[in-house]
């Protein structure tokens, strides 16, 4: 890999230029956006999951981390696949040992691997959720991302300067004041905001970051088709759920970790708790239509109290 920027290109508009990511869960939804905004930003970004062109995981979805890589490329960065499933250790030490051998650093780690959609039963206590797919979803949600930190982080602390991103749902405020949809749901989005708040800690004094962040309500792949909707018609959901104006693209909160990943300060947020929306105001980025939405602050100060839907100073 070299440090000579693309004919035409500057290094202020490729500010991760010569960085080397890799994005641990990009097949679909934040992962992909994460992995693409870093690209745009000049990145070499590994991207990671179980669905390929190949062999589809037990999603069955279409999208594929052959795909997200594409993405990155074509956005202006160097998108590599590599199929890795992230609860097989001897899988993940392969997938850093080839970062390793090929560029020989890691400057930037996301931890987004999920998988538990379909796991979860909404407001279901329990002794009445189902125990297989509870302790499924927190084998996807907690264990893959320690599991790969512990093989990654090695190769990330070569180098002064390194940024860990733990993705998960809610911010540290809002999750340890309310009940987020089950027990099992509640404990493996907690565990994570957690997780960044320990390895900063464990970071922070090697020289390098860790950050939990949340996006808002964000118009996944999955959740347009939740809402028979697409990103070109997302609008039309708002007739069933008015609160869905507050939503956001996966773009978004990629670019949240690339203007992290290009902050020379970023250490300041070390073991903190972020979201999409609050960090937009902090660097002054926008969604992909101009907007800004702060879906945590809406959430709190409209749905929860239950006003009518109204975005109005919210994005």
């Amino acid at each position: 890999m070299t440090d000579t920027a693309e004919p035409g290109s500057t290094t202020d508009d490729r500010p991760l230029h010569g960085r080397v990511a890799l994005v641990a869960g990009a097949t679909r939804g934040a992962g992909r956006g994460i992995a693409v905004e870093l690209g745009a930003a000049g990145a070499t970004v590994y991207v990671t999951g179980r669905t390929t062109r190949e062999r589809r995981s037990e999603y069955d979805r279409p999208e594929t981390i052959e795909d997200t890589a594409d993405l990155v490329s074509a956005a202006g960065g160097h998108g590599i696949a590599v199929p890795t499933d992230h609860l097989e250790p001897a899988q993940v030490r392969a997938l850093v040992e080839r970062v390793d051998a090929e560029q020989g650093r890691l400057d930037v780690l996301v931890n987004d691997i999920w998988g538990g959609e379909h796991l979860f039963a909404w407001n279901a206590p329990v002794w009445e959720h189902d125990l297989d797919k509870g302790l499924r979803l927190h084998r996807l949600a907690v264990e893959t991302h320690a599991i790969t930190s512990h093989f990654a982080l090695p190769l990330l602390l070569r180098a002064p300067g390194g940024l860990v991103v733990e993705m998960t749902d809610g911010t540290a405020d809002y999750n340890g004041a309310h009940y987020r949809n089950s027990f099992f749901y509640d404990l493996a989005k907690s565990a994570v905001l957690r997780m960044a708040f320990a390895l900063g800690h464990e970071l922070g004094p090697r020289g390098a970051t860790a950050v939990a962040l949340t996006p808002g309500w964000m118009r996944s792949e999955i959740m347009l088709d939740a809402f028979s909707v697409t990103e070109e018609t997302w609008r039309d959901a708002l007739a069933a759920e008015p609160h869905f104006a507050i939503s956001e693209t996966p773009r978004y909160t990629g670019r949240a970790v690339a203007a992290l990943a290009a902050d020379p300060d970023v250490a300041r947020f070390n073991g903190t708790s972020q979201s999409s929306g609050g960090l937009a105001r902090t660097y002054g980025f926008t969604d992909l239509d101009g907007s800004r939405p702060d879906a945590w602050r809406y959430l709190v100060e409209v749905q929860d109290p239950g006003r009518p839907a109204d975005v109005t100073g919210y994005r």
